[in-house]
């Protein structure tokens, strides 16, 4: 039996880990009789005295609570628990989610916190462990059996520096990171180990503790369900009505989210996500809201020139650097341990960088991710249903005619005659390659096929990883269906509840409390998304764009010409960089030996794409992140 003392190590230890998650206060709570124990590391943002100190118990000590997040109506809820006569000893939010139990029971309160939030809470009366996660997925929360202990933080490294981790690496979990460039939940790369998906909460019994049982798992809020309340039940208005009503729910979810007791500011790319919150941020302060921009020296990755140019209209108080490749590349070997877990997003590179500058000088940002899933902002949106409507009138024998004709003609040569032609016609990055993929969706026989292959790295990664089997619960045919749902809807149906969790607010949460700098989503109010799920395709997709309800609301506050161009993304020129800087890095994870050495990777597929993006043949950059950022981790954390 552990002692208090051993306990109180134990959770150091772990808590030591994550210093970057909470730089400002430490605490541990244990009881060695039941054999239960909480640490956490404190980024103080709401009410900075030692009264917001966790593990927090409850003024009845019955419970106990560690969070990590902000609920941003927990001012509107401790006016309600007053009112009942409760009284509270300080000004945090988690004490109002203590109250809340205490006064209404677990169910209703997690049903009524608005926020973003990781909960770990130990009722001791029943004897009860609960795990939340918020509704979208914006904070993190692993669980898992390891030995005989029951494990749970925001990031992995806690759990790894426990004495009876096991860490086995989960191949099938590494099939799926091939596919998608992260590993989707509920996996984990670890066997064993998974994600709380969003909107749910797990209740771990005192039998099941005993019995090391898995935790029931009970949805709270279900992303499926609001997308089909919104289908089913459409809002009914005029297309101005519903600039007005996005407008308001913009505006309320932005002045929740400033509320702050540190330095605040945003993000700024220039884009019509960025510059809507920003635009929202600013037309409610009385002083220039902090803004942060990165810029690049390669100009289709540049975007600083046009953040500068809203921020200067808004008025804002913004700050920029321009990066040099450099200093961008010496970035990389931080990634692994950043992660966690393998990532191979590769705007993880910026997203670090503007985190960086942000956290020089405030400590929460504000960010516009969100704005593409729920607005169909992606550019595969409107490929894909072009594509899907092209196909299903063209006999499947010549689709594929077509498509031998497309991959006939090089990469190379696409992307050259696309740049003649940029003066008729819109230009794309790697043009080439992005036509090769489309010849290479040509045969596809359903939409659920399609959409699968427009998000999918790795075509057939199980092929890839040795002694690995897809998990088919992950992929798209899988998921609740939307009956309702075209096949755009499908798409950002899907995105809401994968990519959206798995892969953006991934790259955020960890690139951002990397360096100690809270970043908070307003985009993701639930208001906001149920309000976006209810509005037609014709206020998202309009005239060959996507956003066209973001993009009116936001020209009430900023000039179309300065927001107006196509989509950039916030990449890096991977292609370039594995060909120049990285090449002796990249050869060296890719070594044909190593690879075999370690037995998780087939290397003669890797090789062949290794060389083919050596030779300029081919632009592999993708696929090769995706295994570089495996092995980098393998290497560095594993």
């Amino acid at each position: 039996m552990w002692t208090l003392a051993d306990m109180h190590a134990q959770l150091a230890h772990m808590t030591d880990t994550i210093v970057h998650r909470g730089p400002d206060d430490s605490g541990r709570w244990a009881n060695p009789q039941e054999g239960i124990g909480f640490g956490f590391r404190r980024l103080s943002i709401i009410d900075l005295s030692p009264a917001g100190h966790q593990p927090m118990r409850s003024a009845d000590n019955r419970y106990v609570i560690v969070f990590n997040g902000e609920i941003y109506n927990y001012q509107q809820l401790r006016g309600e628990l007053e009112q009942k006569g409760h009284s509270f000893r300080g000004g945090s939010d988690t004490e109002v989610i203590l109250a809340a139990v205490a006064t209404w029971g677990w169910e209703r309160t997690i049903s009524v916190l608005i926020g973003m939030f990781a909960i770990v809470l130990y009722d001791s009366h029943n004897r009860q462990l609960f795990l939340a996660r918020d509704r979208v997925g914006e904070k993190p929360l692993y669980y898992g059996w390891q030995g005989g202990s029951f494990l749970f933080g925001s990031e992995l490294k806690p759990m790894r520096s426990h004495q009876d981790w096991q860490g086995v690496v989960d191949r099938n979990a590494l099939s799926l990171y091939l596919r998608y460039n992260y590993v989707p939940g509920p996996h984990s790369i670890y066997a064993g180990i998974y994600k709380l998906p969003p909107g749910t909460y797990a209740r771990l019994t005192w039998t099941q503790i005993q019995a090391h049982a898995s935790p029931d798992l009970v949805t709270y809020w279900s992303a499926a369900e609001v997308a089909s309340q919104g289908l089913t039940t459409p809002f009914v208005g005029s297309e101005q009505d519903a600039l007005d009503e996005l407008d308001r729910l913009l505006r309320k979810s932005v002045r929740q989210q400033m509320v702050a007791d540190v330095p605040l500011g945003a993000f700024l790319s220039g884009g019509i996500d960025s510059s809507t919150i920003v635009a929202l941020m600013q037309a409610q302060s009385e002083r220039p809201i902090k803004t942060f921009t990165i810029g690049f020296e390669v100009a289709e990755y540049d975007e600083a020139r046009h953040a500068r140019a809203v921020a200067e209209y808004l008025g804002t108080d913004h700050t920029e650097l321009y990066v040099t490749p450099s200093k961008a590349i010496d970035v990389i070997p931080q990634l692994p341990a950043l992660y966690d877990e393998p990532f191979a997003d590769s705007s993880q590179i910026p997203t670090y960088l503007v985190s960086a500058l942000a956290r020089k000088h405030v400590t929460v940002s504000l960010s516009g991710d969100g704005g593409d899933e729920l607005f169909g902002g992606y550019n595969r949106y409107l490929i894909g249903q072009t594509l899907w409507q092209q196909l299903q009138q063209v006999p499947q024998p010549v689709r594929a005619f077509i498509a031998r004709q497309l991959t006939a003609v090089s990469p190379q040569a696409w992307t050259h005659w696309t740049r003649l032609a940029a003066r008729f016609l819109p230009l794309l990055n790697n043009a080439g390659d992005k036509i090769h993929k489309i010849a290479d969706i040509l045969t596809v026989d359903t939409s659920t096929q399609l959409y699968l292959r427009l998000i999918s790295h790795w075509q057939h990664p199980e092929q890839l990883v040795v002694g690995s089997q897809e998990v088919s619960s992950t992929l798209p045919a899988s998921l609740p269906e939307l009956k309702t749902a075209n096949f755009v809807q499908h798409m950002m149906y899907c995105d809401l509840i994968t990519y959206l969790p798995d892969d953006i607010l991934v790259k955020v949460d960890r690139a951002a409390m990397g360096v100690s700098l809270e970043s908070r989503v307003p985009m993701l109010d639930p208001s906001v998304v149920a309000f976006a799920w209810s509005l037609p395709m014709s206020v998202k997709l309009r005239n060959g764009k996507g956003k066209w309800i973001l993009r009116n609301l936001l020209y009430r506050y900023v000039p179309a010409n300065l927001v107006e161009r196509p989509k950039m993304g916030f990449g890096v020129p991977l292609d370039r960089w594995l060909r120049g800087p990285l090449h002796d890095w990249a050869s060296d994870l890719l070594n044909v030996n190593k690879l075999q050495q370690q037995g998780f990777l087939q290397s003669e597929p890797i090789q062949a794409k290794w060389q083919e993006h050596l030779a300029g043949t081919r632009n592999w950059s993708y696929l090769l992140w995706d295994v570089l950022m495996f092995q980098a981790w393998l290497e560095t954390v594993q």
